[in-house]
């Protein structure tokens, strides 16, 4: 049960509460291995790699993953109180007929929805906020923060430096993913499943798609443990054979897992294969393209606009959690110009930071072109800015090889699968970095570490 007062730890306490000695040799042992560490995970910064991951303690993960799953239960039902059917829902939010080719528009929305979700969550004020919500099976981050967190985890065993301590990685988000993609599709022992990625999309990474499947392997490696037979392949070369069904490398697949947005994904020959498949009902996919609809930031405006009918535990968590937020309308116009130092303006269906006004950041003349602009275009909402409170981090600075200790943002977004909690994400800032975390400027990616 979630304890709506739940007196949420300061960032650094499970850190400081290490001994000093064990944290002097973390940060030494990451600052000296941090090629090893970080070798073929995603990021844009080419000065700074982070000398350690953050370390929270398990009792406020738990909670943190407790307040996940109800958050994406109440946007759900917002969106059932509008809407009865994906089609429904899609006219609702005003998507674009080419945004839904993957989509069953007579899908009744419903918890099967709910299979994979990953908010993004600022700590403002030392309570967790969350800015946005990712419900959809497209998650990205989830391969980089497993894999450097448990890289550091080997590190440290191999030196011995958390021996005797109650410190461990959050359990693996990649596992728990595979157990959600089998349980969820009901999949034989040994089924093949695809895993397909958009190379044209813009990604770091994604120039040399050998490269980058290489680089993926390990996950092939790892579902077979969990009685799936994991293809990765480039979207763009999938067919469809006489049955209907999806090729991939050769062979047909008995499942695909969704590994791309449907409104960024690159038309291609592959992509109408997929399309061809889920219409003749021989492609379970992990998961629906409805769930994506249910990521719609609007849907924080909807939890606002109903807050009044809600039971008042949820209306208590919806305040304490969920920054205000409406849609970006002409009559919020004056209200939006007025109060610009404490608002963003987001593109409701937008990600990856593009299109995002700070109001504190911007010139007041731009502010207001560019809220003219958004409200022409509509699908905008305005988001009660929260500041981002700042942490001590350990980095290396890649040149030299010198660790620096500084105070920075950084946002956690905790994966569930099947409803069950698992790993997170952390986005770290670097030394003097704007707040604004997302990949595009430069954060860094991790897992985290768990004390009890």
């Amino acid at each position: 049960m979630i304890d709506p007062n739940y007196p949420w730890p300061p960032l650094d306490q499970a850190w400081n509460d290490l001994p000093e000695s064990t944290r002097a040799a973390m940060v030494a042992a990451g600052a000296g291995a941090w090629k090893e560490v970080f070798y073929g995970c995603a990021t844009y910064n080419q000065t700074w790699r982070l000398a350690r991951p953050p370390v929270m303690p398990a009792d406020a993960f738990r909670e943190l993953n407790e307040v996940c799953d109800r958050l994406a239960q109440l946007i759900l039902e917002a969106c059932q109180r509008r809407a009865r059917t994906a089609g429904e829902l899609t006219r609702l939010l005003g998507v674009p007929a080419e945004e839904t080719k993957l989509l069953d528009t007579d899908e009744v929305l419903s918890e099967a929805l709910l299979a994979a979700y990953r908010p993004d969550v600022l700590i403002s004020g030392g309570v967790p906020k969350f800015v946005e919500y990712n419900i959809d099976s497209s998650l990205g981050g989830g391969f980089d923060a497993d894999t450097v967190v448990y890289r550091y985890a080997k590190l440290y065993a191999e030196r011995g430096i958390l021996d005797g301590l109650a410190v461990r990685p959050a359990p693996s988000l990649l596992d728990q993913r595979f157990v959600a993609i089998r349980d969820e599709l009901g999949l034989a022992d040994g089924a093949r499943v695809a895993l397909l990625l958009d190379f044209d999309a813009d990604y770091p990474g994604l120039e040399t798609p050998d490269d980058f499947i290489r680089i993926l392997s390990p996950l092939a490696d790892r579902a077979r443990h969990f009685g799936i037979d994991l293809v990765i392949a480039q979207l763009k070369l999938a067919t469809l054979d006489e049955d209907k069904r999806l090729v991939v490398d050769g062979a047909p697949v008995d499942a695909l897992f969704r590994l791309f947005v449907p409104n960024r994904v690159h038309a291609s020959a592959g992509l109408d294969a997929v399309a061809g498949a889920l219409a003749a009902g021989t492609l379970p996919m992990f998961v629906s393209s409805a769930a994506w609809l249910l990521g719609n930031k609007i849907n924080f405006a909807w939890l606002w606009e109903d807050l009044d009918t809600l039971p008042e535990p949820d209306q208590a968590l919806v305040r304490r959690y969920v920054p205000r937020t409406t849609a970006l309308t002409a009559a919020e116009l004056p209200r939006a110009l007025a109060d610009q130092h404490d608002l963003v303006a987001k593109p409701a269906d937008g990600s990856a930071g593009i299109g995002v006004l700070l109001g504190r950041e911007t010139d007041p003349q731009k502010w207001e072109e560019g809220l003219r602009a958004a409200l022409d275009e509509g699908g905008y909402i305005l988001q009660e800015y929260m500041p981002a409170d700042r942490v001590a981090m350990d980095f290396v600075r890649m040149e030299t090889g010198e660790t620096v200790t500084a105070d920075v943002p950084y946002s956690l977004a905790p994966y569930l699968f099947g409803r069950t909690g698992s790993g997170g994400l952390a986005r770290v800032g670097f030394p003097g970095c704007d707040s604004v975390l997302n990949l595009a400027r430069g954060v860094l990616l991790t897992g985290i570490l768990l004390t009890d």
